[in-house]
């Protein structure tokens, strides 16, 4: 029986890469029924949202989708359509695995780590109070009462950082549990619990206590500017790192830095109930219809998606295809060139061709 999956092309690039990858995924045999869904600036004039209900009900429904990059209008006060997928949908886990292939230019060579980041709490939650409102200064009046020794500037703004014991627990656990599932060896902890003892030192505490319901997996914790620093120097000791919200938006991007960049930075949004999967890069508008952005965030998205769902055959064909394709150099965009003014660079089609050849001849079967 097919899967139905949501997918979701989005705005600027996104419809291209998008459509490249589902090309993609076609070609290895797995049998998809596409629900194609819209979201993003391009339907905000006729439906009057960039997050129609339609596509929210569609990835409900059918408990898993794959998106093409988003922009978030501006001056609409939507404040953007991926954290509000999140949100209403329950997604909590961001996966964001960080893998070198060979043929990326890039200064590391030994990385293979994923980051596990909380998205639903932190200082993400978006409990903000704008500065010389009558509620920002109610606040202060409370906060002032509680804690005389406080100290606020005059035009004071205030994000409040929520951390609680039941989404440290459940993010930290599926941390441990895909280390399970993927055969890897170490989960570390990332915090500023020396400084933040009620929140990160929260965090931190579960994690050691989660930590003794997997006696299989190597437990350590890190303190985030120490993990920075560490990952510059020695990423190849790291395997998987759970983190709160902030530090794992702004660790993945620097996971990302070391493997390559954006442009093979896959991602996934896990929930109890429902899993979305999308490039961690942005969508580029000013590149849209030019068939030139580089296709494989969504495409090794599309390899997650596989595993989920437990087609693992066909997510190693896939990704042996990507791997492949990126060592030989010849059929990739012009960012994974060396000369990024290489005429010899093709376009976003003409990578999902050339993955779609690789399965092909790996397979036996024609393209």
């Amino acid at each position: 029986m097919a899967y139905r999956v949501t997918f979701i092309p989005g705005d600027g690039t996104g419809p291209e890469i998008a459509e490249a990858t589902k090309r993609v995924l076609d070609a290895t045999g797995v049998d998809f029924d596409w629900d194609v869904q819209q979201a993003g600036v391009d339907i905000m004039e006729e439906a009057g949202t960039p997050l129609p209900e339609s596509t929210i009900q569609s990835i409900l429904d059918n408990k898993i989708g794959i998106k093409g990059p988003i922009t978030t209008p501006v001056g609409t006060g939507f404040r953007s359509v991926n954290v509000a997928l999140r949100k209403i949908c329950n997604l909590y886990a961001c996966v964001r695995p960080c893998k070198y292939y060979e043929g990326v230019r890039t200064l590391y060579r030994d990385v293979d780590l994923v980051i596990v980041r909380e998205n639903t709490e932190d200082l993400y939650a978006g409990i903000e109070f704008e500065k010389d409102t009558p509620d920002v200064e109610r606040l202060i009046g409370v906060l002032k009462e509680l804690s005389p020794d406080a100290r606020f500037g005059e035009h004071t703004g205030i994000s409040i950082k929520p951390i609680s014991v039941e989404g440290s627990d459940r993010i930290i656990r599926y941390a441990f549990q895909y280390a399970r599932d993927n055969g890897r060896r170490k989960v570390t902890v990332v915090h500023k619990a020396n400084i933040m003892k009620y929140t990160d030192g929260l965090f931190l505490h579960v994690g050691e206590q989660v930590a003794k319901d997997f006696p299989d997996i190597e437990f350590e914790e890190r303190i985030v500017d120490n993990m920075c620093m560490q990952l510059v120097q020695k990423p190849e000791l790291y395997d998987v790192l759970a983190l709160p919200n902030l530090y794992g938006d702004v660790l993945s991007d620097l996971g990302a830095g070391l493997v390559g960049g954006l442009g093979v930075a896959p991602g996934a949004n896990i929930g109890t109930s429902a899993a979305l999967f999308e490039p961690t890069h942005g969508s580029a508008p000013k590149y849209a219809g030019q068939n030139k952005v580089n296709p494989m965030a969504m495409m090794l998205s599309g390899v997650m998606m596989l595993r989920y769902l437990k087609e693992q055959e066909a997510a190693d064909r896939m990704e042996n295809a990507i791997a492949e394709v990126i060592r030989e150099g010849r059929s990739v965009t012009y960012d994974m060139k060396a000369d990024r003014n290489d005429p010899t660079a093709v376009g976003t089609s003409e990578v999902a061709d050339a993955i779609i050849e690789k399965m092909g001849s790996r397979t036996g079967a024609t393209a």
